[in-house]
């Protein structure tokens, strides 16, 4: 039996690491997902821009100077985040995305009530309230980590995935505190200004 195990990153950096875990573990890089906010256009769609630390400086350039190239930090988890794209998912906005969630969720009827992103995550086997929040907090800025595992290998992957992720009861939590309720396909994707203050609120907050 397969299950789906998923976790939330503030960071691109840390969702990269957990995915470089995985397949170390042995997880093939079709089973594993990965889906990252890019409102603020750090992927440079544009220019063909990559900056995933986002410190403005090209990565490519940066590993020049090692001679790294665009792979530089890659390691193991080069099969699958080679294959990175560029999507629009309802209600999340612009995405940097690969893997088997992602196709599920841009497939997905744009506008349904449970949205691409809920929909394809509840089809998976994620709870409906997890699902809502896991997109809730794609929106807000940060990066989701999804793989299909065997459920006899859950306990194992699964903390492999603990480090430096969000804990989401607790940001939630803080989210309903502010008037949040569920995550809504209909609503429109933040601003980047919005990304960056949400970034510097919880950046440093709460993880599992």
């Amino acid at each position: 039996m397969t299950i789906t195990i998923s976790r939330l990153y503030d960071n691109y950096s840390d969702a990269e690491q957990a995915v470089t875990r995985l397949q170390s573990a042995g997880v093939p890089h079709s089973d594993i997902s990965i889906v990252a906010n890019n409102s603020d256009n750090w992927y440079g769609s544009s220019r063909g821009k990559i900056d995933r630390d986002r410190d403005g400086v090209d990565d490519r350039a940066e590993g020049a100077g090692t001679g790294a190239g665009i792979g530089a930090g890659l390691g193991g988890a080069a099969g699958l985040l080679a294959g990175l794209g560029l999507l629009a998912i309802p209600g999340l906005g612009p995405v940097v995305a690969a893997g088997w969630l992602a196709s599920t969720a841009a497939g997905a009827a744009a506008g349904a009530a449970t949205g691409g992103i809920v929909g394809a995550l509840t089809q998976a086997g994620i709870s409906k309230e997890d699902a809502s929040r896991y997109a809730e907090g794609v929106r807000r800025g940060g990066t989701l980590v999804s793989a299909r595992v065997p459920d006899q290998d859950r306990a194992r992957l699964d903390a492999l995935l603990n480090d430096r992720s969000v804990n989401l009861q607790e940001r939630s939590s803080a989210w309903q505190k502010a008037g949040w309720t569920d995550f809504d396909a209909a609503s429109p994707p933040l601003a980047p200004d919005d990304i960056r203050r949400e970034r510097e609120l919880y950046g440093m907050g709460a993880r599992r």
